[in-house]
């Protein structure tokens, strides 16, 4: 029995993520505007027949396969929304279920640090290479949920939302973690879409 954890469809990817993703991509890259689709399920070796049925249904690209022993996640997307939504519904046919059936997302972390010390943004920086740095006297905003593949759409939408950085997103494992930083109101305004976007899965 294939447990259907996480389906989140990204409309179009925002320059900073699509950024970020193809940094951590093992596939093929993806680009600003592309749409998104990721899928997690469990057990992990079951994303490879999940990845095989989503590439033969459309056009798209898988971009990132992660394949662990409890659970397997696939990153597809393409410029065309109908080539990614329909390699999903391929997916879904396959499961004998739909997206709704995924595992809720359940926020474990949501907290914004206003006025970043020296020191404090130096390790963050030591800690995350594949992101933007954050500077001294910028605040930082930080997001934990599980699922872990959820905080990508968290990450897309509070970009859409704010003039924000994108520090580091992390979609794997048993938690996916989210660092923006930037102006307080700013931060604010992208935890706020966040937020809303992980409230409505």
């Amino acid at each position: 029995m294939v447990e259907l954890r996480t389906y989140v469809f990204l409309d179009a990817l925002q320059p900073q993520l699509a950024t970020y993703l193809g940094t951590v991509s093992m596939g093929f890259l993806p680009v600003p505007g592309d749409s998104c689709l990721w899928i997690e399920v469990a057990p992990g070796m079951a994303v490879h027949r999940i990845s095989d049925i989503a590439l033969k249904a459309s056009n798209v690209r898988l971009g990132q396969q992660i394949v662990e022993r409890s659970y397997g996640s696939m990153v597809i997307h393409h410029r065309s929304q109908s080539d990614v939504l329909e390699s999903g519904e391929h997916v879904l046919r396959y499961l004998q279920t739909e997206h709704t059936t995924r595992k809720p997302c359940k926020v474990m972390w949501n907290e914004v640090v206003k006025c970043i010390t020296p020191d404090h943004a130096t390790l963050i920086n030591r800690d995350n290479r594949k992101g933007s740095m954050i500077l001294p006297g910028q605040s930082m905003f930080i997001l934990e949920t599980t699922p872990a593949g959820y905080i990508t759409f968290a990450a897309n939408e509070a970009e859409k939302a704010a003039n924000v950085t994108l520090v580091e997103v992390r979609a794997v494992g048993a938690y996916g973690r989210l660092i923006m930083a930037g102006k307080e109101a700013d931060v604010i305004e992208a935890a706020r879409a966040a937020t809303d976007a992980v409230n409505r899965l």
